[in-house]
Parts: C-alpha cells; structure tokens; sequence
C-alpha cells in the first residue's frame, strides 16, 4: 500500500466514523499493491538481482537511449516505467516497490515513524487520501479518506509526474516540524490548505480491546502486522482472565489485511486443533493447507466478525473460515474481494517486486478473488456499490461466481467477489454528505478549543462519562459559529438533519482526549448498529444455522 506510513497511514477510522462511510475509494488498488496476505515475506532462495545484467535487451536499448536518443532523459524512470507496465499486464496487486516505498512498507509492518499520518494512494497522478490515521496531525486537523492532496508546501503535486519517495520525504520530517497540505474535497473546485505538525505516529494493529457487556468483548484490528497476534492476545488475555470474557466481537471493518500466518494464529483462538482454516495454491505452488495451532488458550464461545466493503486479504480469511464452519455471525457489508497471494522479492537497488504466486481458498473451496481481467474499473468498486445500491441494499448486491459453495452445516455461499455477511447492516449514507462533512472538518479544532476551558467539567470516571455525560445545545450552537466564521453555508450549518451524528463525534473526540481510545470507541460503539446487532445476536443464542 502507498502511504506516508505505508498501510498506515487501521482505518477506515473509527475515530472518523470511516466506518461507515463510503470515502474509500482510491482504498482500492492499494490493498492489493502493498497489503497482500503474506505482505513482506523475503524469499531468500529466490533473487532478481541479475535481471538487468549484460545480455538483457531492456538494458541493451536503455544504454543506446542514454548514450545516442537526441535529448537527455532519466534512464531509470525509463526503467522503472517498463517494469510497472510489464506488471500490470499480470493483475492489479502484482506491484514493483521503489527503495524508499519499501522502507515504508516495513516500517508500517513492524514499527513507526514521524510524519503527518495518513494512508494514500496516487491514481492518475493525484493522490488519495485512503485514510487518516487514528490520532495523528492530519486526523486531527480533520482530513477525511477520499480526499485528494493536490500540493505539499505550495509546490503542486498533483497531475505531475511526482514518485511516491519524493512525496515520502515531502511529508515526513522530524516531530515538531510543519507542513502545509492543499486539499481538494469530493466536488469542490478550491482546494483546502492545512498547517500539520509532524508528530511520531505509532503502528498498532490493535485499536482497541474492552468488553461491551459482562460477557462479550470487542477487539477491533486495522491490519495483520508481525505483531498483531501478540497483540491481540495481550488484549484477549486481559479480558478473560480479568473481566469475564466468554464472547467476542471481532472488528475487521477497514482492515486491509497483512501476514497471513497471523490471520491464522488468531483464527486458532476460536477453533480446536486441526481445522483448515485456509489454503493456497498456484500454478508453481504446491496447494499449501493452513489449520488450526490447538494453542486456543480460552473457552471463546460465540463469536461475531465485523466487515465491510474495505475488509480485505487476511480479513477475508477470517470472516471466510468463520462463516464456512458456522462457527459465528459474519455481520456488516460484503468484503473488499482479494483473493490472490503476493510474495515479495528484493532487487538490486534496494527495492523489490511483490508479485502474485497463488490465490487462496477458504475451507469450502471458494475463492473470493473478484474479477479484474475484464473490469476495467476495478479501482473504482467501492463507487460502483455504492451508485448502484449495494452498501444500502442487501438485494443488490451482485454475486459474480453463480458456484454453489457450502458451509459445514450446509449453508449456501459464493466466491467471487468477497465475502457476503449472514446479516447486511447498511451504510449510514448522512454521514458521507458533504454538508455534514463541511461542518464536521471544524470539530477537532472546536473541541480543542472547548476542552481547554471546560475541562474541568467532566467527570473523573470514564464509564460515567460514556453512558450520563451529553453534548448540549450549547456546545452545537458555539460549533455553528465557528463554522461560520471559517465560510461553511449558513444552510448547511442549521439544517439539524446531523446534530445526533455531531453530538456523537463531539462526545467520541472529548472521550479520547480525556480518557484514550477505550472511552473513544465505547462512544462510537454505542451508536453503532453493527455492533449492536452482534450483542443481539450473542446474547440471543441464536445459532448460525438452523438444524
């Protein structure tokens, strides 16, 4: 994935509402480009380094350009431009990765570093914000995913030629360093500009881990990182043994993917030994079963998978071995649909290619790869769904492969095109308008601005804070006038159509800042309708299936 953090820069973002909302549309070709389901495994028995040795053709003609073609011209972008061509001839996330992007890429897989924060992607020489990362300046200063960063420092960047190492080292720099961004937005003409202080920007594949009742827990994961596992057991483990954990709410929504073999490890938390939960075969790979460790360390009995349209990879992995053996409820919207396997191979520059040995397959045989050799629109799938009514309506959703797959109790599913949930929670469309995006950009600032002289008003207990304390009148009106001050229509400001979803992010912000991301996502959650459908269907006892 291209990033400032390189897939970090999960989420969809929860402190967002990303979530739900439909902004991830230039999400997509970068799921696949640097967040494949084995992401940065080295083969060490495998090199390319010889592929631009004396001999090879490409090398033969570039030295006649450089030394005879009547202009001067830069024969490594030369270079670079054939192989990104030659790749995209095989399929959408065989990719090549420059030396700095590769730098990036592991830094996000495996540590930090100082920047702004966000996720992007460059589409048609313009790049795209994928997602903001929870808590750094750009989510801070209220840059959403979609929108488009057109300059860094007054200096145009968009519909030039501009490589991702150019634009790494424009935005990263030492904490405490400034940079200005020029954002376009949706539809809007002018661009936006905002002042960000660089900051350390932590790589957690974990947000967050805390029960919803006396009895479920909620974990939510943005990415399978080398240390997802162990974070996620850290979490789980504080739970079960400290707060009665016996069922889990697995949050997947946004999340890209990453190592497989993590995927996995959690997967064994939920099944005895010896399940399959995956496997992978290609063309020169021989079918490879993955199953389950029998290291479970918890009696975990129900569980419930979040996903969405940006749940992708070694998500789908999850949700698929959960859904394929009825073990639990698969909730939300229909998943990212990436079923191939990259592998990574280091080149002599420092760089390296991530190419595509394999497609994997869930339990039941299906794989839930979605079609890319005649869709030419393959990067626009999330704003096909939702033109055509999918992320609002479950009858809509189109299922490419008619294969009839079936679970271990005889249910029905489909390849093809990712994941479809057993229970369909549709997109909060409000959230994704632009009137109520044009006031919401101000609320970090207003809520900053507010916490500094009421801070003392709020009460010392978190759990009062998220079931008693509200966001008044008040509070909206002085929101209002800030918006009004920095040119948002009067119209959009006091239509009231929003006020609940603005009181929510007002509430969700002011609990983070006071009391850390538990407080943030226990706000969120309790308006969330797929969580709350997951309690339902928990405490229910409902079974997945019906005998």
């Amino acid at each position: 994935m291209e990033n400032e953090q390189i897939t970090s820069e999960g989420n969809t973002n929860p402190t967002q509402k990303n979530i739900r909302l439909p902004l991830i549309l230039a999400f997509t070709l970068a799921l696949g480009m640097f967040l494949g389901q084995k992401l940065p495994h080295y083969n060490q028995h495998f090199s390319l380094s010889g592929a631009h040795g004396s001999g090879n053709p490409l090398d033969e003609i570039l030295k006649y350009v450089d030394a005879k073609y009547v202009d001067s011209v830069n024969t490594e972008l030369l270079r670079r431009e054939a192989i990104e061509h030659l790749l995209s001839k095989l399929d959408p996330h065989s990719v090549y990765i420059s030396p700095d992007e590769l730098k990036a890429v592991e830094e996000d897989m495996s540590g930090g570093f100082e920047g702004i924060g966000i996720e992007f992607l460059m589409v048609d020489d313009t790049m795209h914000v994928i997602t903001p990362i929870s808590g750094g300046p750009a989510e801070s200063a209220g840059i959403l995913a979609g929108d488009k960063v057109v300059s860094i420092n007054d200096t145009a960047i968009a519909g030039v030629k501009i490589d991702n190492g150019t634009i790494f080292r424009k935005l990263r720099g030492k904490k405490g360093t400034s940079v200005k961004v020029g954002i376009l937005r949706g539809k809007e003409k002018l661009p936006q500009y905002f002042n960000l202080t660089r900051a350390v920007i932590p790589v957690q594949s974990v947000d967050v881990a805390y029960m919803l009742d006396d009895k479920t827990g909620y974990i939510r994961v943005n990415r399978f990182t080398e240390r997802t596992n162990q974070e996620f057991m850290e979490g789980l483990t504080n739970l079960a043994e400290n707060r009665g954990l016996q069922h889990l709410v697995l949050d997947l929504r946004g999340n890209p993917g990453g190592y497989l073999e993590e995927a996995t490890d959690i997967l064994s938390q939920v099944f005895p030994e010896g399940k399959l939960l995956v496997y992978t075969q290609g063309r020169s790979e021989n079918k490879r079963e993955y199953k389950s460790n029998g290291r479970a360390r918890f009696n975990i009995q129900q569980v419930a998978v979040l996903i969405d349209e940006g749940s992708a990879s070694a998500s789908e992995i999850v949700a698929g071995a959960i859904q394929d053996w009825d073990r639990g409820w698969v909730i939300g919207r229909r998943s990212y649909g990436k079923g191939l396997v990259q592998e990574q191979y280091p080149l002599s520059n420092g760089g390296g290619i991530r190419l595509t040995v394999a497609r994997y397959y869930t339990p039941s045989g299906r794989c839930i790869q979605r079609d890319y050799k005649s869709d030419s629109d393959y990067e626009d799938d999330p704003e096909r769904r939702l033109k055509n009514g999918e992320l609002t309506d479950p009858s809509r959703i189109h299922q490419p492969d008619s294969t009839k797959y079936y679970t271990g109790q005889g249910r029905i599913v489909f390849g093809g095109g990712g994941i479809t949930p057993d229970i369909f929670i549709p997109i909060d469309t409000v959230l994704a308008s632009n009137s109520y995006q044009s006031v919401r950009v101000h609320i970090p600032a207003f809520v900053a601005r507010w916490k500094e002289e009421n801070a003392a008003s709020l009460p010392a207990d978190e759990n009062q804070f998220v079931s008693d304390w509200k966001v008044t009148g008040d509070m909206l009106e002085a929101l209002f006038a800030l918006c009004e001050k920095e040119g948002v229509k009067r119209a959009d400001i006091r239509s009231g159509k929003y006020n609940q979803e603005l009181e929510t992010d007002i509430k969700a912000r002011i609990a983070r800042i006071k009391y850390g991301d538990t407080a943030l996502y226990k706000v969120l959650n309790s308006e969330d309708p797929a969580v709350g459908k997951a309690l339902e269907m928990i405490s229910s006892g409902t079974p997945v299936y019906k005998k």
